[in-house]
């Protein structure tokens, strides 16, 4: 069967990874994320202004730093996105782009002094969010090295953690391509497949062009690069969540399995058992 196939009973292979209901989750993240709130506020007292807050905010530790990021962003410039402001080296970058539209440092430590509920919850949502894609990432892992870990070895982070990128497992492969995991088939030590893991809660307007638009790139890139050096990679997308149900994203996802010539593989994990098998890795 193709993923396409399963399009008629969609809903029934999709796993939610549960959230808990607000407010219940207030308590627990009003204590986690205080420390992160009090040194934003300390920040906020030191700095002379908006653009100084935000180099103070780029000598902090990287853990710290991106949780201080979401604050700054929410108070100080809602047009820099968090994965701009998590390369340092980008800092100069974006002073000269965007310091001018920064909120006025009198009026962020006004209306700091003003929050609430509803920051910490925004906090507490990012981490969600992430954790989301975490879980599915390890029970995919726990799931193959039960099925397949005699034959196959598997590497990537299980949940947070450095994506693997292709130009340092192949030499000359051309550019640093990330994905989430490779598959080795332990005989040979040979990667035989690799993947992508995402968990999509919603999905919607230009967004759910943009992401399998982008992969079919990257099918077209690595099959490329297979098909020259004679290695019949595979390439496999681990997918859940509800927002595989809405819009085009199924029809989208079914694409890239007919792109792929067979060699690429959509799956959720209730489909584990039944798709990703010995002989499709090998064949």
């Amino acid at each position: 069967m193709q993923f396409e196939d399963f399009k008629s009973e969609k809903e029934k292979w999709i796993t939610f990874v549960e959230s808990d209901f607000y407010p219940n989750y207030l308590d627990a993240a009003r204590q986690k994320y205080a420390p992160v709130l009090e040194r934003f506020y300390e920040l906020l007292q030191t700095a002379k202004s908006s653009q100084e807050l935000f180099l103070l905010i780029t000598r902090e530790a990287r853990e710290r730093r991106e949780q201080l990021w979401r604050i700054f962003r929410r108070y100080v410039s809602p047009d820099t996105s968090v994965e701009m402001l998590k390369v340092k080296k980008n800092a100069e970058k974006i002073l000269r782009e965007f310091g001018s539209r920064f909120r006025p440092i009198e009026e962020v430590r006004k209306r700091f002094k003003l929050r609430n509920d509803a920051l910490v919850a925004l906090l507490s949502e990012y981490e969600d969010r992430g954790e989301k894609g975490y879980e599915v990432s390890s029970r995919f892992f726990e799931w193959f090295n039960q099925k397949h870990g005699q034959h196959f070895a598997i590497e990537g982070p299980e949940r947070a953690g450095k994506d693997i990128y292709l130009n340092e497992v192949f030499e000359d492969y051309p550019g640093p391509r990330p994905v989430d995991f490779i598959i080795r088939y332990k005989e040979t030590k040979t990667p035989v497949v690799v993947g992508f893991i995402r968990y999509d809660s919603d999905r919607g307007g230009a967004q759910e062009n943009d992401r399998p638009s982008g992969y079919r790139n990257v099918v077209n890139e690595i099959l490329d690069y297979s098909e020259g050096k004679n290695l019949n990679l595979k390439i496999l997308f681990v997918n859940e969540g509800p927002g595989l149900t809405l819009g085009s994203m199924w029809d989208d996802y079914s694409t890239l399995e007919i792109i792929g010539r067979g060699r690429v593989r959509v799956v959720t994990l209730k489909m584990l058992e039944s798709r990703l098998t010995k002989d499709w890795i090998l064949g």
